[in-house]
């Protein structure tokens, strides 16, 4: 994509394991990191900028335990959230060097995602765990709001509808896409996606119904919630698990991967040939995506 090509940016020691596009500064990007691989040491924040030079270091928090995914918050461009492997989540001020502001540790095993509600005029958080459980969380309010029991495994995944207030989406080991209400405690719809763990799910921009899942089966599938027999479209190419998917800002019908096969992929579900392009810029496992909102074509 544009927004001056690509750049590069080591941090010996880490991996990572999320990265999210600012939605108030274009260019600026959190990474959510932990060091070997993850199964065991610490963990880092790191806020990243790209200037005309290359990818700078803007700031670096550390946390004593992985951190393999990072929100930012849409009420203060300052306020990121980040979930951990000791089942906690972090709320950390960027604007001010020192540790979290606060710490929520309710969940009993690995923190594996979170997310912030793009919802206007109340603030929520979702927080998906290893303990099999999805937790609603006011980030002002020192404990979670609610708790979301159903899924039989480990939940990797759990996104926020841009659309529909209250509503999210968590993808799991158990191989299933469930789909919440915040206002209802059980769970409202249930898709049996693939014969795989889900490791990735995402909404689409323009069409509330739409969400595609990436799994350990190597491929992506769309789903209408009005019709779950069957998926709308299946992506294949991938040649290991699909660690993260996005859907476009920008385009209906466009999203991105990215694999334990060390590419990052491009589709346009819409077309016969759906694979776009196959970015083979990394060295290792590929875990984090995001596009950028203000620059079309940066990812």
């Amino acid at each position: 994509g544009g927004g001056g090509g690509a750049g590069a940016l080591r941090l010996p020691g880490l991996h990572g394991y999320a990265v999210e596009f600012s939605p108030y500064w274009p260019g600026r990007v959190a990474c959510a990191a932990a060091q070997y691989y993850g199964i065991a040491g610490c963990g880092t924040l790191v806020v990243l900028e790209q200037n005309e030079t290359g990818i700078v270091l803007l700031r670096s928090f550390d946390w004593n335990d992985g951190l393999f995914d990072v929100t930012w918050s849409e009420n203060n461009e300052h306020v990121l959230i980040t979930s951990s492997g000791d089942g906690s989540l972090q709320i950390w001020d960027a604007a001010k060097a020192k540790g979290p502001l606060q710490v929520y540790k309710e969940h009993t095993q690995e923190a594996y995602s979170v997310d912030w509600s793009q919802t206007r005029g109340e603030q929520l958080v979702v927080s998906g765990s290893w303990d099999q459980t999805a937790k609603l969380w006011d980030p002002a309010v020192g404990k979670s709001l609610c708790t979301f029991k159903g899924h039989e495994g480990v939940i990797y995944s759990t996104i926020w509808s841009p659309h529909i207030p209250g509503c999210f989406a968590s993808a799991s080991g158990d191989q299933t896409l469930r789909i919440w209400d915040v206002k209802a405690p059980g769970v409202k719809l249930v898709i049996p996606a693939h014969q795989a763990e889900i490791l990735s799910c995402d909404w689409c921009k323009y069409d509330e119904n739409l969400l595609v899942t990436g799994a350990v089966d190597c491929s992506l599938k769309g789903w209408d919630l009005r019709n779950i027999r069957q998926p709308v479209f299946v992506l294949l190419g991938h040649t290991y698990a699909i660690r993260r998917v996005k859907f476009s800002p920008f385009h209906a019908t466009l999203l991105a991967s990215c694999s334990y096969d060390f590419t990052v992929r491009f589709w346009d579900f819409s077309k016969p040939n759906p694979l776009l392009e196959t970015v083979e810029h990394h060295t290792e496992f590929t875990c984090g995506l995001d596009l950028s909102l203000h620059n079309r074509g940066q990812v």
